[in-house]
């Protein structure tokens, strides 16, 4: 899916993830898998691998889920989040700290349409199943596909993340480096100890 068109500089990390992407494979599903950490309601820690979609101008990138599941709840309003993004092949780990970037009317309604519409048959059937963490229930339907023109369902939701701290831990050679990037600071290089 291509990136939304922003005039955004890039911040100097982006370049990093590109390239570790190229490193990794593109058709690589590590290439495209983030794991979510966020807090649930009585503040316990909760993890989930999303699946990365496309940026959305320099330092915010767009993730998928359903409204009916619980991260939807717990991810309202400003709630801090943290995405981990290993790279095994490329050797290093991306860790995007930053929040949800609300989005309403026109805007979001053009970037659902757009990510629905960019959906495979199978991807989209995700969204004809029944609500994710409920009882299973043997009888209910679990469509395969569901086709190009099936109507987007209202538990679509993206999940723009708009990033303020990106950290980059490379695993190679010794000692291994590590060095972090902040939007509060204009996104200015910081190695740290690994």
């Amino acid at each position: 899916m291509p990136t939304p068109t922003q005039d955004v500089p890039l911040p100097p990390w982006r370049p990093l993830v590109r390239g570790a992407l190229e490193r990794q494979g593109r058709s690589s599903p590590q290439a495209r898998w983030l794991q979510l950490a966020s807090l649930a309601a009585d503040g316990t820690p909760r993890v989930r691998t999303l699946v990365f979609r496309c940026w959305a101008g320099g330092a915010a990138l767009d993730l998928l889920t359903d409204r009916r599941s619980a991260k939807s709840g717990e991810l309202k309003g400003k709630a801090p989040l943290e995405l981990c993004w290993v790279l095994p092949k490329a050797r290093c780990q991306f860790r995007l700290r930053g929040g949800r970037l609300p989005l309403a009317g026109e805007e979001e309604r053009q970037a659902l349409d757009r990510h629905w519409q960019a959906l495979t048959p199978r991807g989209r059937a995700l969204w004809g199943w029944p609500a994710p963490g409920e009882p299973l229930q043997a009888e209910a339907p679990f469509p395969r596909e569901l086709d190009d023109g099936a109507p987007r369902p209202d538990h679509f939701e993206l999940l723009r993340v708009q990033l303020q701290r990106v950290e980059l831990l490379e695993l190679q050679g010794h000692p291994h480096r590590r060095r972090c990037w902040r939007a509060s600071n204009g996104w200015q290089e910081e190695w740290l100890n690994p």
